[in-house]
């Protein structure tokens, strides 16, 4: 980078200053939240992607930001290898349609629903963590820097945890837009780059826990 700030740094830091600007304020949550009733009713559609720049409170916004910090640094070096001076490009691209796909499945589900609402990046944040798992599919990752596990492991049992909070739907999370975001990491990783589904096919074959 040569010094100059990431476009996960860049990327953040908006995320930062939008949120912390909009906490406290609900009139700017209503207006940009992901609210499927009025995207449907009102063809508001740029909700889809500025709900992903919205964070219910600060330890919502830390933990978002604090895994985008360290996985989308990881992603966007491997863009920059594979797409060149388009990286950066690719990489903004991805993870904007991450938050608009991952919420998706919400907005048909919830669209007759006139108080649902949600928000955060976590869709876009999903979307990149397993993106960086299909390149390093064995590379430990800890939770809380104590429990570590390879993360095509920790990666199936978060999209197995997602899928059964999303059925459950009682804690007010949306957890379908993690696993929606989750998969469209990987599809993304098929379209654009099928080999790397090969590689961490190979990496896996060679893996030994113990």
């Amino acid at each position: 980078m040569n010094g100059s700030l990431s476009i996960t740094t860049i990327l953040i830091g908006i995320t930062v200053v939008i949120s912390w600007v909009a906490f406290g304020k609900q009139d700017i949550v209503r207006r940009f939240v992901m609210n499927p009733y009025l995207i449907h009713n009102r063809q508001q559609y740029y909700r889809f992607v500025t709900s992903g720049f919205l964070h219910g409170d600060f330890s919502h916004l830390l933990w978002n930001m604090f895994s985008f910090y360290f996985f989308g640094s990881v992603v966007e070096m491997y863009f920059a290898a594979l797409f060149g001076e388009l990286g950066s490009y690719y990489f903004v691209a991805f993870y904007l349609m991450a938050i608009v796909v991952s919420d998706i499945p919400t907005y048909f589900k919830n669209r007759n629903r006139p108080a649902y609402n949600s928000l955060g990046a976590s869709g876009g944040v999903a979307a990149v963590i397993f993106v960086s798992i299909i390149f390093q599919p064995t590379q430990p990752i800890c939770i809380y820097f104590v429990f570590c596990l390879p993360g095509f492991i920790l990666g199936t049992a978060y999209l197995i945890w997602s899928y059964y909070k999303g059925r459950k739907a009682n804690d007010n999370i949306n957890h379908e837009a993690h696993l929606y975001g989750a998969i469209f990491g990987v599809l993304f990783c098929a379209v654009m780059y099928p080999s790397s589904l090969v590689r961490f096919v190979e990496q896996l074959k060679d893996y030994r826990m113990f």
